[in-house]
C-alpha cells in the first residue's frame, strides 16, 4: 500500500427506503429526509440523503477495503450535489498517505448530478499491515 494507490468503487443505489431508513436510524426527523411534498414545499424536488447516513456509508466503503479490523480515526467530509431517491452515487478513493499504522485516503461520492461528498479519511491499520 502506496501513496497514490486507488481503492475499488463502490456502487450505491439511491432508493426511498435507503434514504429514509438513514434518517430514522441516525434520529434525523427533518421532513425533508422523509416527506416529498415537504421537501418541495422547501424547494427541493425530491426528499434527499442527510448527512449522517453519508457518512455511514463512507465509514463503510473504508472499512470494506481495508477490513473489520481497522480504525476510523478521522472522518472529514463535505456535501455537494444531494443525494436523490432513484440516482445511484459511487464512492472512490485514493491513499494520500501512508504512515506507521495509518493511511489517510481522499474520498469522492459522485451521483448524476455532481459530487454527493468529497473528504478525508484517516484510517488506523492493523499491525503488520503497513
Amino acid at each position: 500500500m502506496k501513496a497514490g494507490d486507488e481503492l475499488p468503487t463502490l456502487t450505491i443505489p439511491l432508493t426511498r427506503t435507503l434514504i429514509v431508513a438513514g434518517a430514522l436510524a441516525s434520529r434525523d426527523y427533518q421532513d425533508v429526509h422523509h416527506d416529498a411534498e415537504a421537501a418541495r414545499a422547501k424547494g427541493s424536488p425530491e426528499i434527499f440523503m442527510n448527512i449522517l447516513t453519508t457518512n455511514g456509508l463512507v465509514g463503510r466503503y473504508i472499512t470494506d477495503h481495508f477490513g473489520p479490523r481497522c480504525t476510523l480515526r478521522k472522518v472529514a467530509i463535505r456535501l455537494g450535489a444531494p443525494n436523490y431517491p432513484g440516482d445511484t452515487m459511487v464512492l472512490s478513493g485514493t491513499i494520500t498517505e501512508v504512515t506507521d499504522g495509518a493511511a489517510v485516503v481522499r474520498v469522492v461520492g459522485a451521483n448524476g448530478i455532481g459530487h454527493h461528498v468529497t473528504g478525508t479519511v484517516t484510517v488506523g491499520l492493523p499491525e503488520g499491515t503497513v
